[in-house]
């Protein structure tokens, strides 16, 4: 049904052409899913823009040719191409957030699609949209219609894509990373969803990730992608079960394994002779890297016969709701209800629960970026909620946290180097402004990024390099005690282990604690010591990540487990 044959990609930069994608050539044939995996960078998603016809065609593809039916869209004007999107191949784009426009409701936006391309009135395509709106199983949808994308959870706005997507019923839909940064169980969903969609629908399907767990679940057969060239492609049970090319086994070996105690989680580098581990297996790499038993034991019995360096004792976080002008009584969100637990030096207590359980506002509540309603937060046996801003302004020095979106943390219109020197300044910690650079140099490349990046600005740089940026931001003031706020989640398998390496090694240099909060169980069960499961703002099972993760008692989170693709 599409033929991809040869294809070259290339973007215009001031040092010349650079080659996103060299020589793809895959087929998808009727009703087959083909699952597209690699890292960021390596190809998918330009593959995909260049399928739908959405790269500029001078600038960008120099090379080969896409067939769909033997018609080769690269060479059909663009008013015939406008009619093969949305009727012939439709897409669902990664980020809903900024595919959505904000400023229209979500009803408009898929309307808008159906009146462009079937040229229905007003009411036929309102009927329609909401029709799709219950196929793709949105829970009200006459309120959905008329909603604004903000006012929709991450799972809900997919939801509306896939909806737009298959508004005129395509032969062809590309799902590119459409579980990214979502929960386990909505993603989960959402997997489910598409395959009933595809399989009721007769439709061929193009699914992009870079998590094979996710693919091994949805693809019949699946493409690797490396550096822009198909590295290699087959069945999916021969894919996963035999790979043959080292950079396939890297994407592999670096997924959590939750049956494993592993010390450093195997990274790409390891397989491709890098680290000079060529000709390197699975089995080989991470039998190196696991605990013993006894080395865990030691580890446990040295944490807990410390005292507690935080003490959290009923905290309370309730946000009240707008009620009637005149109304007495007020009704509360309580994001944060009665939770109590201690955290102890050294230790890494993994939070886990689904979007909306309270576990970032638990996070914010700690060090007072969001005020709680009640209760008690001592740090060292200092009562955090009665110091003045002055006080705690001070105090953050020893308390810091790793944002979710490096992105949107890091100020867009400040070097590297200015943003990671800002927190010396304020804090005045060393004499001048050389020997805080001194220390940005320092902190660079302690998160082995090269010390040239000082001058460089946030949008310079992956989501990965980022991230490493934000780390070393929250080490400049020599804190003890770290909140990692879903730092992991929205990265490539591949950076995703060298995030959670680099984070534990840094623990063990400085003897840093950190309450490590994700949505992603294998990830928690690899770095904690302990783990908190929540769910409605209430901590709701709390044990050894064995005992957690194959002995659960509450049946949310045996949904959570069971959840977790691969």
């Amino acid at each position: 049904m599409l033929q991809v044959n040869n294809l070259k990609v290339s973007f215009k930069t001031p040092n010349g052409l650079v080659e996103a994608v060299k020589s793809s050539t895959f087929t998808l044939a009727k009703g087959e899913t083909v699952g597209i995996v690699g890292e960021s960078g390596s190809g998918k998603s330009v593959t995909s823009l260049a399928v739908m016809r959405l790269l500029d065609r001078q600038n960008t593809v120099t090379g080969g040719e896409i067939l769909l039916d033997d018609i080769d869209v690269l060479k059909l004007p663009e008013q015939e191409m406008r009619n093969v999107r949305g009727n012939r191949i439709a897409m669902i784009f990664q980020e809903p957030m900024t595919s959505l426009n904000p400023v229209l409701t979500c009803g408009h936006q898929v309307t808008e699609a159906i009146r462009v391309h079937l040229a229905s009135t007003q009411n036929e395509a309102r009927e329609k949209t909401i029709k799709l709106f219950n196929e793709v199983q949105l829970p009200r949808p006459d309120a959905v219609f008329d909603s604004y994308p903000h006012q929709l959870s991450g799972g809900q706005k997919q939801r509306v894509m896939i909806a737009m997507a298959l508004a005129c019923d395509p032969d062809i839909l590309i799902a590119d990373e459409p579980t990214t940064a979502l929960d386990v169980t909505v993603q989960k969903t959402i997997l489910e969803l598409l395959q009933k969609l595809k399989i009721g629908r007769n439709m061929s399907m193009i699914f992009i990730s870079h998590d094979l767990g996710v693919v091994s679940q949805v693809a019949d057969r699946v493409i690797v992608m490396y550096k822009g060239s198909v590295v290699e492609q087959g069945e999916t049970r021969a894919i996963f079960t035999n790979p043959t090319h080292p950079y396939t086994k890297g994407l592999l070996a670096c997924r959590p394994a939750p049956q494993l105690h592993l010390k450093r989680l195997p990274v790409v580098a390891d397989f491709l002779g890098v680290n000079g581990g060529k000709g390197a297996t699975i089995e080989k790499i991470r039998e190196q890297n696991a605990y013993s038993e006894q080395e865990i034991i030691e580890r446990r019995k040295k944490l807990y016969d410390q005292q507690p360096i935080l003490r959290i004792n009923e905290l309370c976080t309730w946000f009240p709701l707008r009620g009637r002008l005149f109304s007495a009584t007020k009704s509360f969100v309580k994001a944060v209800d009665k939770v109590s637990f201690d955290v102890y030096p050294g230790e890494t207590l993994g939070l886990v629960g689904e979007s909306g359980c309270g576990k970032s506002t638990l996070g914010r509540s700690l060090l007072r970026l969001i005020e709680p309603t009640s209760g008690d937060v001592k740090f060292e046996n200092t009562d955090l909620l009665k110091l003045g801003k002055h006080d705690m302004r001070l105090m953050r020095r020893n308390i810091q946290i790793i944002f979710q979106d490096p992105y949107s943390s890091l100020n867009p219109r400040l070097t590297v180097g200015d943003s990671l020197m800002e927190p010396l300044q304020v804090h005045q910690l060393y004499e001048n402004n050389t020997q805080r650079k001194k220390r940005v140099l320092e902190l660079l490349d302690r998160v082995s990024l090269p010390t040239e990046y000082f001058n460089r600005y946030p949008h310079e740089f992956s989501g990965g390099q980022r991230q490493r940026i934000v780390i070393a931001r929250a080490l400049a003031l020599q804190p003890k005690f770290i909140i990692c706020d879903e730092s992991v989640s929205a990265l490539d398998v591949s950076v995703q282990a060298q995030v959670l390496n680099l984070i534990r090694e840094l623990q063990q240099e400085f003897n840093l604690t950190y309450i490590f909060i994700s949505h992603d169980l294998s990830v928690i069960k690899h770095i904690s010591d302990r783990v908190m499961v929540m769910n409605r703002g209430e901590i709701v099972e709390t044990g050894e990540p064995d005992e957690i993760y194959y002995r659960p008692k509450m049946e949310y989170t045996k949904r959570l487990i069971d959840s977790i693709p691969g």
